[in-house]
Parts: C-alpha cells; structure tokens; sequence
C-alpha cells in the first residue's frame, strides 16, 4: 500500500501534469511517460519532485483524461453562475478537475482526504482566494456525488458513531 506523501506526490504531478498537457496539447501516453522518466523522484531546475504513488498517478491523469467531458460539466454546475470551467486558469482548472476524479471515481479515497489534499496543492500555487474556492467546489462536488458519506461523517456529531 502507498504511503499518504506518495499518493500527495502522485496529485501534485497529475495536476502539473494535466496543467502541461493543456497548454501543450500533448496526449496522456506522452504525459505519462515524461513524468515518470524525467520529473517523478527527480530533481529538476533545483527543484525536488517527491517519490510518487505512480499506479495513483496513471490513474488520476488518464482517467481525467477519459472523464473529462462528465467532469467539466460536474465542476461548471458547482461554480458560480457566469464563470465557466473555460474561464477559469489552467493550473485552477487541473486542480479541480483532478480533485473531481477522485469524488466520482475513486471511492476507496474518503470525501475529506480528497478535498484536503488539492486545497493543500492549491496552497502550492496560489495565496488569495484560490484554495477557498478549490474548496467550496470540491465540497459541492462531493454534497452531489458522495452525499451518502458526508452525511454518515456528520450524523450525530463530531466523535460519536
């Protein structure tokens, strides 16, 4: 089993890797293969990329990739009305979309740890009001696709089963 830093490492280069393949307009085999030759475990221009989780990783970008179109309509809906996902700038758009993923498609990951760790990968990038919207629209992501686990979360209160 992965360890949690691995799996954080995995998010972060799924976006970057999300964030490259939309400006570049490369394909997800060709983003999947520089990844993990040249910048996954590596240092590069002095910066240290962490060992990741890189099965977590493949899934992550290639199943955006596969999911986009599902995934954009689901992020339009919970952002304000008149700001398209289209509007949006292109590592905020990785971000969500990545984190998106997770709430639709990986169930085995809880509600809570996914919208921890993009506001924390947010966190990497912006220092206004990014990581709160980040946030805002992962939770009502989650309030539609997951609500089930949210409301057994909250049920009784904090610390009681």
């Amino acid at each position: 089993m992965a360890k949690p830093a691995e799996r954080s490492a995995a998010r972060l280069a799924a976006v970057q890797a999300l964030y490259q393949m939309d400006l570049s307009g490369k394909g997800v085999i060709d983003a999947l293969a520089e990844f993990e030759a040249f910048w996954i475990g590596r240092e590069v221009e002095g910066i240290e990329f962490q060992p990741s989780d890189n099965a977590f990783f493949r899934d992550i970008l290639s199943g955006v990739v596969k999911n986009q179109r599902e995934i954009d309509v689901k992020i339009d809906k919970a952002l304000a009305a008149g700001w398209p996902l289209a509007r949006v700038e292109a590592v905020l758009r990785a971000i969500l979309r990545a984190g998106c993923y997770e709430l639709m498609y990986r169930k085995d990951v809880p509600v809570r740890v996914v919208i921890t760790e993009y506001v924390d990968v947010t966190h990497g990038f912006y220092h206004e009001d990014e990581p709160g919207l980040v946030n805002a629209v992962l939770d009502a992501l989650a309030r539609e696709v997951r609500a089930g686990e949210l409301e057994r979360k909250t049920a009784g209160g904090p610390g009681k089963r």
